[in-house]
């Protein structure tokens, strides 16, 4: 596969995880924002990442548990430089329990070990559809 190839690829999945968290943020909370297309993409990049660097060593639970813990990162990242630097006030947790400084909080955190599994499995079929990669799913690791 050529560097043109892995730069399409790649953005094609970037793209499909922004896409599925702008639609999520929206069904959720009946809203969203542009930046939230840019770090849903980075965010299932990472978790596809994961998923693929740890070759079925990581049974599917540390994978969602490491999954979790990169996507509160960067949420946190992503709100501390928008909401806190920027003043653009993209969301605000502070209403929440188990908050810290308004951009993460417990609830989020817990709900993005679930959707980490719902990632993993999206990863590892876009890699094989659209891509004819063989993944750990399909040899039976996950």
């Amino acid at each position: 596969m050529g560097n043109l190839d892995v730069y399409a690829k790649y953005f094609i999945l970037f793209g499909m995880g922004g896409i599925a968290y702008i639609l999520i943020e929206m069904l959720w909370r009946g809203y969203s924002h542009w930046s939230m297309f840019a770090l849903g993409g980075l965010c299932f990049l990472l978790i596809g990442s994961i998923n693929e660097r740890s070759r079925g060593r990581i049974p599917r639970l540390g994978l969602m548990f490491l999954g979790c813990v990169a996507v509160t990162a960067l949420e946190f990242i992503t709100g501390y430089i928008l909401n806190i630097k920027l003043g653009m006030h993209v969301w605000n947790y502070y209403g929440m329990p188990y908050n810290f400084m308004g951009q993460i909080c417990l609830k989020y955190t817990v709900m993005w070990f679930f959707l980490s599994g719902v990632c993993i499995s999206a990863d590892n079929f876009l890699r094989r559809v659209l891509f004819g990669e063989e993944t750990e799913a399909n040899r039976g690791y996950t």
